[in-house]
């Protein structure tokens, strides 16, 4: 049998069964000021671009509004031309440092749509690459990535 390692996700495994964690990470996470532990790639006026420290692929990004906003329709029209301007320079940046063959990007709006924080909205960028998808999400609700969010973060930051 072979065994595959991925120690990052017993925090939100944890986090799952114990219930949700107190307070908002897309409100605290940009007042620390601290960036590189926190992978905050880039910082706008209105919004701002994080790793997903629970990817879905390898570079999984965020876009939040710092206001928080539960509704699209709640963002003001600066905060929602400025986040979807980031949108579109996050998926630049990642088509030049990674080259991936495509994107999923959207949003999860409720918990019932899937939302793991569903009462501060952002944007998920997905990078997709051929065959990124294999039997380990099916048969063993297991997925690999291959790179640390770190060295993601290195490659990323100031890219922006």
């Amino acid at each position: 049998m072979e065994h595959i390692w991925a120690p990052w996700r017993i925090k939100y495994i944890r986090t799952a069964k114990e219930g949700k964690e107190k307070g908002c990470i897309l409100c605290d996470k940009p007042k620390e000021n601290k960036d590189a532990p926190n992978y905050i790639l880039h910082r706008g006026q209105k919004n701002f671009v994080i790793l997903n420290s629970y990817p879905y692929n390898p570079a999984h990004l965020m876009i939040a509004p710092y206001r928080h906003v539960a509704n699209l329709e709640e963002l003001s029209n600066e905060e929602l031309h400025e986040h979807y301007e980031m949108v579109s320079r996050s998926i630049k940046v990642l088509k030049r440092a990674f080259k991936p063959a495509g994107f999923n990007i959207g949003m999860n709006l409720g918990r019932v749509a899937g939302a793991g924080i569903d009462d501060h909205i952002h944007t998920h960028i997905v990078p997709r690459w051929s065959g990124d998808a294999n039997f380990m999400p099916v048969i063993a609700d297991v997925r690999v990535l291959p790179e640390a969010l770190a060295e993601t973060y290195d490659k990323l930051k100031g890219k922006f």
